[in-house]
């Protein structure tokens, strides 16, 4: 790893990635990227528009170029990855070889709440579904996903965690 502090938040969608890096990118001084952004961006078109011209396989290709182009900044940063981009092309394992690993598990109730409405419209495997469907989603994701989740180097639970707690995680990962 290089002397730079690399921090990439993984989790299901809805979890706070986003939201959370943003608040401890902030508290670090850091600059904040987003994956799913960063990957907007460089084509010109949003995530679901992706999905459904060019399919889930290109999608995963493109992130894991992105997310290989994040690791690779000379710098410092907090960097939200896409609620799957662990689960695929050994991203989990780029991810830990070159920057702090982050688990947000948030209980699923709670990331249903956040999902519902308005929201879900920039989450392609949302549309349509509702508190129950959500849910239900929810748990099928989980149970593909944890596993590369729980590789994570810290692991943050519960439904409210501070940037202070994590800032002091990393502190004790950094001094091992």
């Amino acid at each position: 790893m290089s002397e730079h502090l690399k921090v990439v938040l993984v989790g299901l969608p809805g979890s706070g990635k986003s939201t959370f890096g943003r608040q401890l990118a902030q508290s670090l001084n850091f600059p904040f990227y987003d994956l799913d952004a960063m990957i907007e961006q460089k084509n010109q078109m949003k995530i679901p528009d992706i999905f459904s011209r060019m399919g889930e396989g290109k999608f995963r290709e493109m992130e894991s170029e992105m997310l290989a182009q994040a690791l690779s900044y000379d710098r410092s940063f907090v960097l939200a990855s896409g609620g799957g981009c662990p689960c695929f092309n050994d991203n989990m394992d780029l991810i830990n070889s070159q920057a702090i690993s982050v688990y947000l598990d948030v209980p699923l109730n709670d990331i249903s709440d956040r999902l519902e409405g308005a929201r879900i419209q920039n989450r392609p495997m949302f549309q349509g579904m509702e508190g129950g469907e959500i849910i239900l989603k929810l748990k099928n994701l989980l149970a593909e996903r944890e596993e590369y989740y729980n590789m994570a180097k810290i692991k943050l639970s519960g439904s409210d965690f501070s940037t202070e707690l994590l800032i002091s995680e990393l502190i004790h990962q950094l001094r091992k």
